[in-house]
């Protein structure tokens, strides 16, 4: 900022230079208040981020349940950043316990975070909470997460041996969804699962994954290009629960191009 304000007078002479300096008054305000805030906001939460740079999970762990639990700060970033710790130190039982309290406190959090809690049951093996969890609130998310709760709502499914439900969701995502990386899960999962399993369901299956896999060649020629998309999603917890399968579908999308 002192650049800004003193540039002018080696550049343009004292005259001119209060002229623009007048001008842009109101953008260096702006700029010092931003400077300020962000300092604030820095020196508030320094030992959150201090943990952070240092990936040490467990205390991390034990700072944010004092903060959320022991204080009752049960802020969004907050709530999430603990369930996706409790989810990379695999302890899905305490992201449900997280979940209760959350929905007892500030409800509207439960449905913020779809994806983490919902990720969580799937992680903790209890499918059939999974299906119930992920069918009551399909309809309440964002529309920029909606997808992505509809597919996990599938594979949910799935898991529980609801065959013919999950080929009905993965056939609407399939064919609707503008998420190249669900649609290709989509798609994988009806030719390579649900065609086997659903005999009189397999051409219909088939039919639509190969309409969704020309649809992802166009956006996605290459199969580095549909890596680099999964990669865009690597910091997403409910992404990296699934990387087994996005691989998979990744060589099942273009394996003309491996072999």
């Amino acid at each position: 900022m002192a650049i800004l304000v003193l540039l002018p007078y080696f550049l343009l002479g004292s005259s001119l230079a209060e002229t623009f300096r007048h001008v842009n008054l109101p953008v260096l305000m702006v700029l010092a208040l931003l400077f300020v805030v962000f300092n604030i906001f820095y020196c508030i939460n320094r030992r959150l981020f201090l943990l952070l740079e240092k990936e040490d999970w467990p205390v991390l762990v034990r700072y944010l349940e004092d903060q959320v639990i022991g204080k009752g700060k049960y802020k969004s970033h907050l709530v999430r950043l603990l369930a996706n710790c409790y989810l990379v130190l695999s302890d899905s039982a305490a992201v449900i316990s997280l979940e209760n309290r959350t929905a007892i406190v500030k409800p509207a959090l439960v449905d913020a975070n779809t994806l983490v809690f919902g990720t969580a049951r799937i992680l903790g093996k209890d499918i059939s909470g999974a299906v119930r969890f992920f069918s009551h609130r399909k309809e309440k998310v964002k529309k920029e997460y909606k997808d992505w709760v509809g597919w996990y709502y599938g594979f949910a499914l799935l898991l529980n041996g609801q065959y013919e439900e999950a080929g009905e969701e993965f056939t609407l995502l399939a064919r609707e969804s503008k998420d190249s990386v669900i649609t290709g899960l989509s798609s994988y999962f009806l030719w390579e699962t649900l065609a086997k399993i659903l005999s009189d369901k397999r051409r219909e299956y088939q039919e639509t994954s190969s309409l969704a896999i020309e649809k992802i060649h166009k956006i996605l020629p290459e199969i580095e290009d549909w890596n680099r998309e999964c990669s865009r999603l690597s910091t997403e917890i409910h992404a990296a629960a699934i990387t087994k399968y996005m691989e998979e579908t990744g060589r099942w999308l273009y394996k003309s191009q491996i072999l």
